[in-house]
């Protein structure tokens, strides 16, 4: 980040938002006041910044030899490395560790998915049309553009009440269109009060 400093000497000249050159005696105190606090509020934003970062490694490294060591003392398979939580000596402090993947569908093949599923609703005519298009509908709503994941991926757990075979062709579509393309990782930390409930540390890493 490069923050540049505008010189408060009456002998020099400041640049405005526009590029233009504004003599120091031509600028109010206000001014003056504002440009000073700004450069001082900018600076040691980006310092704290810088030591967010360096601490949210230090965490990242430490919950990784932690989770390695435990995964090894219990002869478990790397590949479970997922959401983890784990406790101080006495239980007063409680670390998560949280993996959140980011869902995305394949247009083409979640468009298939949800013909299909269209095409059941139209035609069904059993106690179950009315059930079905309301989870249909509302699942394939989309928001600012976007469908809801939850929503979609929702429709599978109701696979054994639906009897349809386009019903099931249509969940392997979802399937089949599900890409995971990110995933980012969460960390909390908790310190039990004096009432024993464990309080959260309020880090908002989630940005870094």
């Amino acid at each position: 980040m490069n923050i540049k400093k505008q010189v408060a000497k009456a002998s020099e000249n400041w640049t405005d938002e526009n590029g233009q050159s504004v003599p120091y005696n031509r600028t109010t105190d206000i001014e003056r006041m504002k440009e000073k606090y700004a450069y001082k509020i900018a600076d040691e934003a980006y310092s704290v910044h810088k030591r967010i970062v360096a601490f949210k490694e230090g965490i990242k490294t430490m919950c990784e030899e932690v989770f390695n060591t435990v995964m090894n003392e219990k002869e478990r398979a790397k590949a479970t490395k997922g959401n983890f939580t784990w406790y101080n000596f006495n239980g007063s402090i409680k670390i998560e560790i949280a993996i959140n993947e980011l869902i995305e569908f394949d247009g083409l093949e979640i468009e298939k998915a949800k013909q299909k599923l269209m095409e059941l609703v139209g035609e069904s005519i059993n106690k179950d049309a009315e059930f079905m298009k309301e989870l249909v509908l509302s699942a394939f709503q989309t928001s600012k553009g976007s469908l809801d994941t939850k929503k979609v991926l929702g429709l599978k757990k109701h696979a054994d009440r639906i009897k349809d075979e386009r019903y099931h062709e249509a969940m392997a579509l979802i399937d089949k269109s599900v890409r995971r393309p990110t995933s980012k990782t969460y960390f909390r930390v908790w310190v039990k009060n004096e009432s024993g409930e464990y309080k959260n540390i309020d880090l908002n890493f989630s940005s870094i």
